[in-house]
């Protein structure tokens, strides 16, 4: 049995993972503080003596007395509606955020994993992306606050690998939809759903030609296990081409 610690639980695809090593046997104590996470999303869990929820801002000095085993960050607003909304707070849970996780990381001696996003790729001028792929990123603007936040995120947990030799992972994620994704999280697929659920027509931006990657969220958790327990530091794309 290890010990997760896993920032932004009770957000999406964080009550995915706490949820995921729960039901492997494993202790969670899972990191919030509801800014764009829901408790609904974490209810299930509560009277499990395996689980303990921390209300905490990881902007500030994160504290835990328990022993860790892994460290998953994956607290920040991540869709659009919440980071031109949240764009102070988007860029300290990206830089203070990061920096706090890791330092608990080294302390406890922990595995860490960093949640990137396709979007340090900017607005890409090669399709599909592949990781070797600096990216078209502007970063003055709107969406730059997340963006450059995951940028620097990556630099460092870099930094961090190549100077603390910290046993560290990257993943950068491609969009995901399933379960407990909040019907105005303002991304294509809970706006499609919404509108048909209203009967009203779908909404197609510009003239239709932009393309997405889609993956259901057990897959992304599949990977983000495969890729906690590998040996691989630098980032990884998943997604689907």
């Amino acid at each position: 049995m290890a010990r997760y610690l896993i920032t932004g639980g009770a957000g999406f695809i964080g009550s995915h993972l706490c949820e995921y090593y729960l039901n492997q046997g494993h202790q969670v104590l899972c990191m919030d503080n509801y800014s764009t996470g829901a408790n609904e999303n974490i209810g299930a869990f509560l009277k499990n003596p395996r689980f303990r929820f921390i209300d905490h801002n990881v902007s500030r000095y994160i504290e835990v007395p328990e022993p860790l085993d892994f460290v998953l960050h994956f607290a920040s607003p991540a869709s659009p509606v919440d980071y031109l909304e949240l764009p102070i707070p988007t860029l300290k849970v990206g830089a203070l955020g990061t920096h706090n996780s890791l330092g608990l990381a080294k302390e406890k001696g922990a595995t860490y994993l960093l949640a990137s996003t396709s979007e340090v790729y900017g607005d890409p001028l090669v399709r599909p992306q592949s990781e070797e792929y600096w990216g078209n990123v502007n970063p003055i603007g709107p969406r730059g606050v997340y963006d450059e936040a995951k940028r620097f995120a990556e630099a460092i947990t870099m930094a961090y690998h190549r100077f603390h030799q910290l046993d560290t992972r990257i993943v950068r994620i491609f969009n995901t939809y399933g379960p407990r994704m909040r019907i105005r999280d303002g991304r294509v697929v809970p706006n499609f759903i919404m509108q048909a659920l209203k009967g009203e027509p779908l909404t197609v931006y510009g003239q239709g030609q932009q393309t997405r990657s889609f993956q259901y969220i057990d897959d992304l958790i599949a990977g983000l296990d495969k890729l906690l327990h590998s040996d691989h530091h630098l980032p990884v794309n998943i997604g689907n081409p």
